[in-house]
């Protein structure tokens, strides 16, 4: 909801249609949703209504929330299907092909215990993953461990969220533009929209602890650690003023990877995409991406 309202906030603030201007979209677990959908044509705004609309169904608040809190314990937390019957509605039966702009989502496949990314057929040896529907992509990079249970409905292949590898996409979408599209370092920018990040007050005696006691900070510090690895890497290779970042730190607790929390949400996009106007007019606007062309069209069988 945090980066869909940014991009919504930029759209209106630079009167352009934000996607226009980039040549390749990352996106990892919700981040997968708004990279799909502006793939596919959405507005960001029309993203923001998608979660605003959607949220309280996938994750619902009150007492169904408390109860599924205590069976997070034993049991994956929330139901699928609320998701999918959302992302359905949303994407319909439109293919990953049917994107108009080169995008990547990565997922984690647990049965090989390998990354797994789905790519838009941008390389001549990208040949499958066109021909999948974008609902099914987003339900995987979305099955988030212990919140949402892994997804099989792409080849049986058991799919987790790409989080839990590439919580921030930065250097995933750095590596497939230099590394698989052939575009030299110099002429790249990235502009990279985080989901807020909290800071957690940890004790000392986590120093000499064990796994119980560093259970409840395990995940927290994975994805901080990796995400902020990722935004160094790509400032390093790239040089400080090409890798803009949108994301602000926020007290702890107040926020939750399944809180349906719009107002400070909104209200903390509004702000912090202010502050990066200037910037984003700066460095990406003037650019207008070409076309995307296919290398193999979006007909053919579902998967």
């Amino acid at each position: 909801m945090f980066a869909a309202a940014v991009l919504a906030h930029l759209e209106q603030d630079l009167e352009t249609r934000i996607a226009d201007h980039f040549d390749l979209i990352t996106g990892t677990s919700t981040g997968g949703i708004i990279a799909l959908g502006l793939g596919l044509g959405m507005r960001p705004a029309e993203i923001l209504e998608f979660y605003l609309n959607s949220g309280p169904a996938i994750f619902p608040p009150g007492l169904r929330g408390h109860l599924r809190s205590l069976l997070h314990w034993v049991f994956r937390k929330h139901a699928p299907a609320p998701l999918e019957c959302a992302l359905r509605e949303c994407f319909g039966e439109r293919l990953l092909g049917h994107s108009s702009k080169r995008v990547v989502i990565p997922t984690f496949n647990m049965d090989g215990n390998d990354v797994r990314l789905f790519k838009t057929a941008h390389h001549e040896r990208l040949r499958r993953d066109h021909k999948i529907p974008a609902w099914k992509i987003a339900m995987a990079t979305t099955a988030a461990p212990t919140y949402l249970p892994g997804f099989l409905g792409i080849d049986r292949q058991w799919l987790v969220d790409g989080g839990v590898w590439a919580n921030n996409p930065t250097m995933v979408g750095l590596t497939e533009a230099t590394g698989v599209l052939g575009i030299p370092f110099e002429a790249v920018s990235i502009l990279n929209i985080g989901t807020l990040t909290s800071l957690p007050e940890r004790s000392r005696s986590l120093i000499a602890g064990g796994k119980l006691r560093w259970a409840s900070h395990t995940t927290d510090l994975l994805i901080s650690g990796q995400g902020t690895g990722a935004i160094n890497q790509a400032r390093l290779i790239l040089g400080e003023e090409h890798v803009t970042r949108i994301d602000s730190a926020v007290p702890d607790g107040l926020l939750a990877l399944d809180r349906y929390a719009p107002n400070e949400l909104i209200s903390r996009a509004s702000r912090d995409s202010q502050h990066v106007t200037p910037i984003v007019a700066k460095n990406f606007i003037p650019h207008v991406a070409a076309t995307f062309v296919p290398c193999h069209a979006a007909e053919g069988d579902v998967q």
